[in-house]
């Protein structure tokens, strides 16, 4: 009978998060490698060198790969002749080693779990607790299966029940499109086919804990359904042509992994989870010898490749740059930024809070607090280590990207006529046009309601409050859109909920023809709109409500 201490399993855990924080597994990096080397689009290609550039100096500094350092997953197989050195539950001490490796000082992670989901969302500060499936096997050891998952990949997770008779890879190739690019390809997908609804969804997230393989079985040939399957599917993703960060080009995911299980014969359900650029899992079995410790890659293992600067750039001064110079930036650019950049989340929020608190207010919409127009990119809230910056890019891209098409996000605070933003996924074309937009103006439907509930706001600093939204529309031209979904919430200073949520749709008139791309980004279709829309003019009222 074999003893695990407790310490070498709360000690093992919080190594291999801290490890997969930095390190991608070597299998992902020889994929985008390969794929790198087969790009032909421009766009798609410099993604990916940065996102392989931007690998290497992770795993040198032992910085985070993304500043989204994910919601831990852990799947355990404990054998039947193990004995327990410990005080603590078995989800306790996994918690504890996630608690470790988050609040470690020399590599502080992001903590990014909520309680409360469904009202309060009270960060819970140490990124626990973990999502956590175990299975009593035959054996004597214990088998741990840890990974970090982040958001934007998660919340394009989908679930189907497909009738038997339906096609696997259809479904697959209609949805993947819905998905936009906000998952951050190129990653993998993980499939979960039968057993239940449930069981569907734990099968694709465990199917993505698998190394990356397809190369060797295209190499070798199926041998089984499934085998084909898997073939099938990244070879009709890869044909809609997503491609790298939704840039377009040949490879939208390296690999395709698909676990099944018996499923009643009335029924077919089927789970897709994508994982990102942030690929971060890990492995290891506990034996009762001590703690199971990751062994560092060697960083000669990364291919040494440069990212050269191309023709279609553009050198930002983020000192002097002006609203008139970013009116000029064009989706697909790559901006090559020097000047100060204020990149923390978390920063940003302390500054707002002592701006209120001091009664000097927030600076007017798209500048800082000297006058000076300002850009403005969520890149996270990493915190500093030592002389380095916050933060990171967003899925290890490094710099700002001015891409295709799409999201805008921010919010608003009453009791001053203009916005602050803070960026969340999307791309910089849809930010330029939504910060057209949100322009205040006397000839905008609701400015004067707006100016009067500002003039009162001011008037009492004790009601200041922010409004958090969301604007997306069916086109990529600022002067031309038509709105399709609003998506709004009120807080205090201290960002507690007020009210209840706005989310509202429009829907699209006879003579309005969506832009693919702005479905390929926002993930909402035509037919969704339809049917979950109102007119615009009561989708207008609804948001000036």
């Amino acid at each position: 009978m074999t003893t695990i201490r407790q310490d070498d399993f709360i000690d093992s855990m919080a190594d291999a998060l801290q490890f997969i924080s930095y390190y991608h597994p070597l299998d992902y990096i020889q994929a985008v490698h390969r794929a790198w080397e087969m790009e032909q689009n421009p766009a798609a290609k410099d993604a990916m060198a940065q996102i392989l550039i931007n690998s290497r100096m992770c795993a040198q500094g032992h910085r985070p790969i993304c500043q989204d350092t994910g919601i831990v997953t852990v799947f355990l197989k404990i054998g039947m002749n193990v004995r327990w050195d410990a005080t603590l539950s078995v989800a306790d001490m996994v918690n504890e080693g996630v608690r470790r490796a988050y609040l470690n000082p020399d590599n502080v992670l992001r903590a990014s779990i909520l309680e409360d989901p469904a009202g309060a969302r009270r960060n819970t500060k140490d990124n626990t607790p973990a999502v956590i499936h175990m299975e009593v096997v035959p054996g004597d050891t214990v088998d741990v299966q840890v990974a970090a998952k982040g958001g934007g990949s998660e919340n394009k997770s989908k679930l189907v029940m497909l009738n038997p008779s339906d096609s696997i890879v259809d479904w697959v190739v209609e949805t993947i499109p819905t998905m936009g690019a906000g998952w951050c390809p190129p990653g993998m997908l993980g499939i979960g086919i039968g057993g239940t609804a449930e069981k569907a969804a734990v099968l694709a997230k465990e199917a993505l804990m698998d190394p990356v393989d397809i190369q060797e079985l295209r190499q070798r040939g199926p041998s089984s359904r499934i085998e084909e399957l898997r073939l099938e599917i990244m070879d009709e993703v890869n044909k809609l042509g997503i491609g790298a960060q939704g840039l377009g080009g040949l490879t939208t995911v390296v690999d395709v992994k698909i676990k099944d299980y018996p499923t009643h014969a009335a029924s077919l359900p089927v789970a897709m989870i994508p994982n990102c650029a942030a690929t971060r899992h890990a492995h290891f079995v506990l034996d009762g010898s001590g703690p199971a410790l990751q062994t560092p890659p060697s960083i000669d293992d990364w291919p040494d490749i440069t990212w050269e600067v191309g023709e279609d750039v553009r050198r930002v001064n983020l000192d002097t740059v002006s609203r008139e110079e970013m009116a000029q930036w064009k989706p697909g650019e790559t901006l090559l930024l020097s000047g100060k950049m204020l990149t923390g989340r978390d920063a940003a929020h302390k500054k707002i809070r002592e701006l209120i608190d001091s009664g000097e207010g927030l600076p007017p919409e798209g500048h800082d607090r000297q006058g000076r127009a300002r850009p403005d990119r969520y890149r996270g809230d990493q915190e500093a280590q030592g002389d380095l910056p916050h933060g990171g890019g967003r899925c290890g891209l490094p710099g700002v990207q001015g891409h295709h098409a799409g999201q805008g996000r921010g919010f608003s605070r009453a009791g001053d006529g203009g916005h602050l933003r803070v960026r969340g996924q999307g791309h910089a074309g849809y930010r330029r046009s939504r910060r057209q937009r949100r322009v205040r103006a006397p000839d905008r439907p609701g400015y004067l309601e707006s100016e009067n509930r500002r003039r009162s706001h001011h008037a009492d600093p004790v009601s200041e409050t922010f409004y958090w939204h969301d604007y997306e529309t069916f086109g990529t031209d600022p002067s031309r859109d038509r709105p399709v979904q609003f998506a709004g919430l009120r807080t205090d200073p201290e960002l507690n909920v007020i009210g209840k949520p706005l989310v509202v749709f429009a829907a699209p008139a006879r003579d309005v023809l969506p832009h693919p791309e702005a479905c390929l980004v926002t993930g909402i279709t035509p037919q969704q709109a339809l049917r979950e829309g109102v007119t615009e003019a009561e989708f207008i009222r609804r948001v000036h409500a």
